[in-house]
């Protein structure tokens, strides 16, 4: 008998249809022995309903009325799958975060989990019931109810898998596991059986969908063993290890890209030490994520060019800041909000010559101009124009032989 947290994603609760049929799936785990943890993210395209609601009272909607709003989705969903297990025939309880509770630390809208209280469910699991625990919230210290941020119910499977010492923590989702690209893009993608949690964690946060990147991360810190799967067949899904499980004699394992990108380039920047830290700072206090940055030293050594990238939401808030900063001096200021990032990972990389070459090569076949680079052991990625973003993937899904 094994303990497992099954989490399954908005679209495999988007129907009341398929609740049922996810009420099936946990009772055929519960009757094959296991004890069950499941979460659930809201119904899908709730959040996003929700958050427009919110935008038709106001712009400035408060943060911790958004959190409180946000956190009904799950709870609805919960309910729901909840009702539909006692209705088979299986002994189930939704739990809110609240009622745990899950312990959270850190700003509405962006908290994380630190803690919860394990031991009422714990009996309930060993008396034959199965918990239903809504994904992506919890509740502060002060007991103010907190959202993990979007996507945030991966994060909260595996820190329940982690918490509750689970033997295994499976994400059910719409596709069968993860793809060496998105399939709907690219319809010769192929399924990735498995895979080492340093390339997923480069893979989930250069833009691919299927898992949130923090919750790679602490599955990888705790060796928490994560299988993506599909709700909807019963393929064998994508199985995510430790660095064992790392296949060297490929290059590349996958092709990752994001549409939500923009770049901003300082022109004629005073160099000298500090400037960069002057620039950066008040970009970290506002809560802008700095992506790549590059910076070009002119021939008289005296200014510098720095390039850099931000989210495509972050892009007005970002410039307004550098209008206001008294403690740098630039000539001229561009920005570009019709980027997309296109990246290449693998563990193989390390150990395997020329990938970037080819790489180049591949784009420039395709007369696509490279805007910024960023490199790391196992990923590379490029900044292109955005109306270049999918023949850029077919071209190094192809030359990389991952068609």
């Amino acid at each position: 008998m094994a303990k497992k947290v099954l989490k399954f994603g908005g679209t495999s609760v988007g129907t009341i249809d398929r609740i049922l049929h996810v009420a099936k799936i946990i009772k055929k785990e519960l009757d094959s022995g296991h004890e069950v943890i499941a979460i659930v993210s809201a119904m899908s395209g709730k959040t996003n309903e929700l958050l427009n609601q919110s935008k038709t009272i106001s712009k400035d909607f408060s943060k911790r009325e958004l959190d409180v709003l946000l956190a009904s989705g799950e709870q609805v969903t919960s309910s729901l799958l909840s009702g539909a297990l006692i209705d088979i025939g299986v002994n189930s309880k939704s739990w809110l975060n609240w009622q745990i509770p899950i312990l959270t630390e850190g700003e509405n809208l962006n908290s994380r989990i630190i803690n919860m209280n394990i031991s009422k469910i714990n009996k309930f699991l060993s008396d034959g019931g199965v918990a239903i625990i809504p994904g992506f919230q919890g509740v502060s210290k002060n007991g103010e109810v907190t959202t993990i941020g979007r996507g945030g119910s991966d994060a909260t499977a595996v820190a329940v898998a982690k918490i509750f010492e689970a033997d295994k923590c499976e994400i059910y989702t719409d596709v069968d596991g993860i793809y060496s690209t998105d399939p709907n893009k690219i319809p010769v993608a192929k399924k990735i059986d498995k895979i080492s949690y340093e390339e997923m964690l480069e893979l989930s946060s250069l833009g691919a969908k299927v898992m949130q990147s923090s919750a790679v991360q602490t599955a990888m810190m705790y060796n928490i063993p994560l299988e993506v799967k599909s709700t909807f067949t019963d393929r064998q899904g994508t199985k995510i290890f430790d660095q064992e499980s790392i296949d060297y004699t490929k290059s590349v394992t996958g092709v990752a890209y994001s549409k939500d990108d923009a770049k901003i380039t300082l022109i004629g920047v005073q160099d000298k030490p500090g400037v960069a830290a002057n620039i950066f700072e008040p970009l970290s206090k506002n809560q802008i994520n700095v992506d790549m940055v590059i910076q070009n030293i002119s021939s008289d050594q005296k200014t510098t060019d720095i390039t850099f990238t931000i989210k495509r939401d972050d892009l007005l808030k970002t410039i307004e800041i550098l209008r206001n900063n008294k403690n740098i001096q630039y000539e001229n200021m561009s920005h570009n909000d019709k980027v997309a990032k296109i990246s290449i990972v693998g563990a193989g990389m390390v150990s395997t010559p020329g990938v970037t070459y080819r790489m180049f090569r591949g784009l420039a076949e395709e007369k696509i101009n490279i805007l910024a680079i960023s490199t790391s052991e196992i990923k590379l990625s490029v900044i292109i124009d955005e109306h270049d973003t999918l023949k850029a993937i077919k071209k190094l899904h192809t030359i990389f032989e991952l068609d």
